[in-house]
């Protein structure tokens, strides 16, 4: 009887240690993944700033009035494409219209948002890049935002899980969510929230697990 009750206890001790084990694994494994998202982000934006530096040493005057002369956004957008490409290895294949990618909460990004790029295009890495001419402010020279879809065309697609950006100004370049307060960016670096602010929220240190 003894014999048979410790059978007992010691298959039910069994079996919880594994309903843990399987209740565990895919929370590790989602970290561990996002912690990759994470670093190929800062990646991204080191060659980002290395490659304004370089331009800010060696032809800054001479890109400023290219800018100057080009007529329509769409002129300005493809000027930077082709100024990054030696850094980000862009070449002219675009991501299929099928691409769609989300806010973190899940929405979609609708038509004629801020954060909607009319072509994304491969890049070395697997990456998916888009750059948009957005209207200057009051002294600003051109200013573009970028996005980095550090996973390419799989999944997830959505900003702050593997989608993250940055503004790129003549001078400067700031993650977007820069201008958002810390408890802004813990807002909307969540399942609540657009995602967009996590470009910046990881970059000082904040986590995915906050």
């Amino acid at each position: 009887m003894k014999l048979l009750n410790w059978r007992a206890e010691y298959t039910i001790t069994l079996l919880i240690i594994f309903a843990v084990i399987l209740l565990l694994i895919p929370t590790s494994l989602q970290s561990t993944v996002q912690a990759n998202f994470i670093a190929k982000w800062k990646d991204c934006y080191d060659r980002l700033e290395y490659a304004q530096d370089v331009i800010l040493k060696q032809e800054k005057q001479e890109i400023l009035t290219s800018f100057r002369r080009a007529k329509t956004p769409e002129e300005r957008e493809t000027l930077f494409r082709e100024i990054l490409k030696p850094y980000f290895r862009l070449n002219n294949s675009k991501a299929p219209h099928r691409y769609h990618p989300k806010f973190m909460n899940g929405e979609k990004v609708p038509e004629n948002n801020k954060y909607q790029f009319t072509d994304y295009y491969f890049s070395d890495k697997k990456l998916l890049v888009g750059i948009k001419d957005i209207p200057n402010s009051e002294g600003e020279e051109s200013t573009f935002i970028m996005m980095f879809d550090v996973n390419g065309l799989l999944p997830p697609n959505k900003w702050g899980k593997d989608i993250f950006g940055a503004t790129v100004y003549a001078d400067r370049i700031e993650p977007l969510g820069k201008n958002l307060e810390l408890p802004q960016l813990r807002e909307d670096c969540s399942e609540n929230g657009s995602g967009v602010g996590c470009s910046y929220y990881y970059k000082i240190g904040g986590s995915f697990e906050d």
